[in-house]
């Protein structure tokens, strides 16, 4: 059984016939125990190609797979593979955490036998305490974040999407999250995570797809460089090479 989670195979993406290409020629995989950074600049297409991933955005060219299951041949197959966390933090605010969490098991099939623990598992990493009865119309953004990434674990995806994950967390809740994502590559999944922090990018990703005006610049193993060149500078190289 192969190791890789996600390929992204030749992917084109444009927003109307006479536009640019907002996501050109762009190609990558994620395998298990990997995480793996999407960078750019606003607008470089990293969203976009997130979007198309997830089955959210039909696309022009390409093929995309998570675990072997083509996400346009087969969505519904894919998407059971995977957890997505948006950066803008869509979620029912007219449910309460444990109804939404609970909406959340019952699209993916979630013995109900087995939630509570998972719940008590995801509380530890997020602490929303007896917050999570409230209603989410009464969360504030960080709180919302938090409900939005424990909905997108509940079922254990093997593939992790995050979108920006840590804007309007708390300190400790953003270093609990920097550790569960660490943990959770390590148990055989994969995780696939675009932010603007390169500090938290360069400590947590083993490999960084860089992405320019939406054509790929790079795909560069982090890891290995860093041990090969102690004095490899990633700030200094992603800014040399993103604009």
């Amino acid at each position: 059984m192969s190791d890789e989670i996600v390929k992204v195979d030749r992917l084109f993406k444009k927003y109307g016939k006479r536009a640019e290409w907002a996501v050109e020629d762009v190609s990558f995989d994620v395998k298990a125990g990997e995480i793996v950074g999407l960078l750019g600049h606003n607008g470089a297409g990293k969203s976009t190609t997130l979007r198309c991933l997830e089955g959210m955005l039909p696309f022009d060219r390409g093929n995309i797979s998570i675990c072997g299951r083509d996400i346009v041949r087969d969505p519904i197959g894919a998407k059971s593979q995977m957890g997505f966390v948006t950066d803008d933090h869509a979620v029912f605010v007219k449910m309460t955490g444990v109804q939404y969490l609970d909406f959340i098991c019952d699209v993916y099939k979630v013995p109900v036998g087995v939630r509570k623990e998972r719940y008590r598992e995801l509380e530890s990493v997020f602490a929303l305490g007896d917050s999570v009865r409230d209603l989410i119309a009464s969360y504030s953004h960080g709180m919302r974040q938090k409900i939005c990434m424990m909905g997108s674990l509940v079922h254990r995806p093997k593939l992790w999407v995050l979108d920006e994950p840590m804007t309007g967390l708390d300190p400790r809740t953003m270093r609990a999250v920097r550790e569960l994502m660490t943990d959770y590559a390590k148990s055989g999944n994969g995780i696939l995570f675009s932010s603007h922090a390169l500090d938290t990018v360069a400590k947590l990703c083993d490999r960084v797809v860089l992405i320019r005006k939406g054509k790929q610049v790079s795909d560069l193993n982090v890891r290995e460089i860093a041990a090969s060149d102690p004095d490899f500078d990633f700030e200094e190289y992603y800014l040399s090479n993103e604009s």
